[in-house]
């Protein structure tokens, strides 16, 4: 029972003292800015993001995922890494730079949902035209169209209107018409 608590104490301590010697790590010598490091993250969470069917479509395009941000910000994965364990144990530097990664990225979100807006309504406002275009001109039968009071496009044409009023004549024939005089 003493040996058992006299082990785990003694692991304790070594473990306590192991974790109290860390070294910080020095500076790299060719360090990424915060600025440009924000640009470089911003850059592969979107990478990240990306789902297998606009993977395909930018592999097609000769995008290499693997290697994109690195060629873009001209760096390489061992400059991104050392300069990313500087900025990690510099945790308020670090915290920056993830704020400034989180707004840039909400903004750009808000920035595509209104350029999506806006063409939904382009889309909705080219169809309603192209509708407006098809029900107000005459075809080779001048048909005439028309708006009821109800707001319901309707059609009349002159084939329409004379099968109409000989029907009206057929059922005026067959109906007399009453009148107050009594024709005795």
């Amino acid at each position: 029972m003493i040996l058992k608590r006299l082990t785990i104490y003694l692991s304790i301590i070594l473990l306590a003292s192991a974790c109290y010697n860390l070294d910080k790590p020095k500076k790299p010598d060719n360090l990424i800015s915060k600025e440009k490091m924000v640009d470089i993250l911003i850059d592969a969470k979107i990478i990240a993001s990306a789902n297998s069917v606009n993977r395909k479509i930018m592999e097609d395009h000769g995008v290499k995922l693997n290697t994109y941000v690195y060629t873009k910000h001209n760096i390489d994965s061992l400059q991104f890494a050392l300069s990313n364990e500087y900025y990690a144990f510099h945790i308020k530097d670090y915290e920056a730079i993830y704020i400034k990664v989180k707004d840039s990225l909400e903004l750009l979100k808000v920035k595509f949902e209104e350029e999506e807006e806006k063409e939904r309504i382009e889309e909705e406002k080219r169809i309603t035209d192209s509708l407006k275009l098809l029900f107000t001109e005459k075809d080779s039968l001048s048909l005439i169209k028309i708006k009821d009071s109800l707001k319901v496009l309707t059609v009349k044409d002159s084939i329409t209107e004379m099968l109409i009023e000989e029907r009206l004549e057929e059922i005026r024939g067959l109906i007399e018409p009453i009148s107050d005089k009594d024709h005795q």
